[in-house]
Parts: C-alpha cells; structure tokens; sequence
C-alpha cells in the first residue's frame, strides 16, 4: 500500500511530537530530580529573602555613593554597618590609612571607609565574601534614574556595578544566621569605597584579608550572555602618564627659539603604538593627550595618557621596562620627559585552586538544574578580587553576584531578578560547603 504524501507528513510530525515530548519528559524528570538534591532550608531561606533583598538593594541604590562623593559613602555605610550589626556581626568602619595608600594622578584627597563585618563560627576554616559600595556617578544623577522594577529587570545607578553585591554579601550572612548555620571559623565581609578609581586605599587591606582566609568569593555582577557564569581571570590595569616640558615662544615671529613639546610628545606616542603584545595578552593604547594654551604660541608643555592591560603580575615589569627604554629616544633633546607608570590594579590569574573552586560552584549550581560556566580568560575589566588573590595561594572567585548589564552607563543599568533566588543559594550553599574543606 502507498501513502500519499500527506500521510508521510502527518506521521512524521507525530514522530517528532512523540520525540520531543518523551525528550521533555525526560528534561523534566531530570530535573526534578536534580531539584530534590537542593537542601531545602537554603532553598527555602533564598524565597523569603527575596523581598527584603530588594528592599535593601533599593535603599542602596538610593544612597548616592561615588567614588568622591564622601559624604554619601558615610552615609552608606553608616546604613551598611547597622544592618549587619542587627544580623550578629562584630563591625568595624575602616578608615584608609595614608602609609598604605597608593596614590594616582586621579586619587582624591579624601577616600571612602570601608565596612568591615565579622561573623565568629564553631568551625576551622575563614571565609571572605567581598563587594563595592562605590559608583562612577556624580552627586544628583540618582535623580534622573531612581530605582524601579520592570518586569525580570531591576534598574538602578550602580544597580549591576556593585550595589547587587553589598545586597548578595549581606544576605548571604543573614540567610546562614536565618538557618542557623555557623559551621564557618570566620566569616569576614568587606565592602569598600574606592573600587571605581582602583582601590588606592582599600588594596592593602583586601591584600591583607585575601591572605588569611582559605577562600574568597567576589561578588561583582556577571553578564548577560548564553549561559550564567563565574570568571577566574581578570585583567591587570596600568597606566603610563608622559610629560614634557619645552620652551614657549612666539609661534609667528621666533618659532626656532621654542622646543615644541607638542612634537616631542607626537613623536614618543607614534614610536610607542606598538608596543602591545597579543601573544601574551598584554596592551597598551595611547588614549589622552594635551598640549598648548594658545594657537600662537609654541607649547611648553605637553602630555599623555595611556591605558595598559596585562593578564600576569609579571608582565608589568616587562612593559614598564619597555616604555622607560623606549622614551630615551627623544626627538628634541632640549625637551625634559617624566615618564609615571602607574600599577592600577593587578590580574587575577588562574590557578589549580582556583579550578578546584569552580568545580565546586557548578556542582552546587547543579543542585538548581542550572548550568554555570567558569571564564578562564580575562574580559578587559579588573576588580578587587585581583588584590585579595595578591598574596595568597587560596582559592578566589569573581562574579558571583546577579547577571546585569549596563555598568557605567547612565540609563540602562539592571539586573536580572530571576538569578536572584539562585545566587542567593549558590553563595550561601558555597559558605557552608566551604565551611566543611568541601572546594580547598
């Protein structure tokens, strides 16, 4: 018997209906299963946090707290510290110390304080969750986008880049206290104030802290993309300041009495443009350059900015090297060059422990039927976790805050409120698998 050709579609699509049921089915089945692997009581605590995490994300996000804006850090951290005082914690506001300071050439006189909260467990091993209060934002901007929710969006100044994160940090310690869980030695939060104008007062502390704990976790927004994810790498970020100082004249009637430092400065950039190396990953581009006050006169002084990334700590004595040779080679020698390379932030390379980590954070994101991936290469931005991996061997992990999008930008920064529950559980089962050696 033949079957016309209708038939012979017919068939199939109820095939493949078949298929595709039984394949979902399957899915389903898998992940109920998976499901009923959660712990329950985390689970649980994530769905009644849900409401109080958004209304202090609010309050947050309320706070105008740029970098320089000092009075609105006091007053976030202020807010900061009450809150995890109320939760248990032994609370110190932490004022930088000018000894320890690494001063820029964009460095404020006066730095933001940092909220220190120490939890004391019945266990052995120390935990350190980390976060920023600070933005890029200048006073009065909160105004032109408050917060508001939108659908699975959260909006916000600073929302992504790292409001959500003090949120995360301090929800993470009230969860555990909420399930009664201190199987932890310490559990250590630090929030600091300078992260967006790299870190200058707080690195010596989250230096310090990174090397006494037996795992890190940042809480840095990750980004929007095909699959959720973690980063074990981070770029390092240097600068290199060049000044030149030449003699002024007239432009018009004794040019040849000046020294031009605006072509002493052309001159330096155009034979340093190549100076990057994409095998190894490191970069350097010339970004800001300034010369003269008038047209007619030849310009005295003249400078130059360059931004520079690197993916190892050792590469910066390579490329700071580079440039100092490189600018011996002057055009006008009657011009005077300073050369000022600025160490801005080291990278947070990876390492075994690193991995061993990572493995674990999937296998706890499993326990939701989620699936986390772990970055293994830098994404062009650095963040403190960089300064906490400094001096330890310990294990340090960025990004695991709310997916978000929009850092930096002045109306379209949110983040996205159906990672909220999940990575409420995944930072706070990782506390408590920690707390048992579970990742080290």
């Amino acid at each position: 018997m033949r079957l016309s050709n209708s038939s012979i579609s017919t068939r199939r699509r109820g095939l493949v209906i078949a298929l595709l049921a039984a394949s979902w089915a399957y899915c389903a089945g898998a992940a109920a299963q998976t499901l009923g692997k959660a712990d329950q009581a985390v689970l649980k605590a994530a769905a009644d946090h849900r409401k109080p995490y958004l209304d202090d994300l609010k309050s947050l996000v309320e706070f105008e707290t740029g970098s320089r804006d000092t009075e609105g850090i006091n007053q976030a951290t202020a807010w900061l510290a009450d809150r995890f005082k109320s939760i248990g914690a032994q609370v110190e506001l932490i004022e930088p110390v000018e000894a320890n300071t690494y001063r820029m050439i964009d460095t404020p006189d006066k730095i933001g304080r940092m909220v220190k909260a120490t939890f004391t467990g019945t266990g052995s091993k120390k935990i350190l969750l980390i976060a920023h209060i600070d933005t890029v934002y200048t006073k009065g901007m909160t105004l032109q986008q408050p917060f508001r929710i939108d659908g699975n969006k959260a909006y916000g100044l600073g929302i992504a880049d790292d409001k959500q994160g003090v949120a995360m940090v301090l929800h993470v310690a009230s969860m555990l206290k909420s399930i009664g869980f201190a199987g932890f030695g310490t559990l250590t939060v630090l929030v600091n104030s300078d992260e967006e104008i790299s870190s200058p007062g707080s690195r010596e502390v989250l230096a310090r802290e990174g090397s006494v704990h037996d795992a890190v976790m940042s809480f840095e927004s990750t980004g929007l993309g095909d699959a959720e994810r973690v980063a074990l790498a981070t770029a390092g970020i240097a600068a290199v300041e060049l000044k030149v100082e030449g003699r002024a004249s007239h432009a018009g009637s004794a040019p040849e009495r000046g020294v031009n430092a605006l072509y002493e400065l052309s001159h330096q950039i155009l034979q340093m443009r190549d100076m990057s190396v994409p095998s190894t990953g490191v970069k350097l581009n010339w970004t800001v350059a300034q010369s003269g006050s008038n047209r007619n006169v030849i310009p005295a002084y003249a400078t130059a900015v360059a931004d520079v990334r690197v993916l190892k700590v050792s590469d910066y004595d390579g490329i700071e090297a580079a440039v100092r040779e490189r600018v011996k080679k002057q055009l006008l020698s009657e011009s005077k060059i300073t050369v000022n390379f600025e160490r801005r932030r080291p990278p947070l390379e990876v390492v075994d422990t690193n991995r061993k980590l990572a493995t674990q954070v999937q296998a706890v994101y499993a326990e939701l039927g989620r699936t986390l991936a772990v970055g293994l290469q830098a994404e062009g931005g650095g963040t403190d976790a960089a300064f906490a991996a400094l001096r330890t061997k310990a294990p340090v992990i960025e990004r695991m805050g709310l997916q978000g999008f929009g850092a930096h930008s002045n109306n379209s920064e949110y983040v996205l409120l159906d990672t909220l529950e999940p990575r409420l559980y995944l930072a706070t089962r990782m506390v408590m698998d920690l707390s048992k050696g579970l990742g080290l």
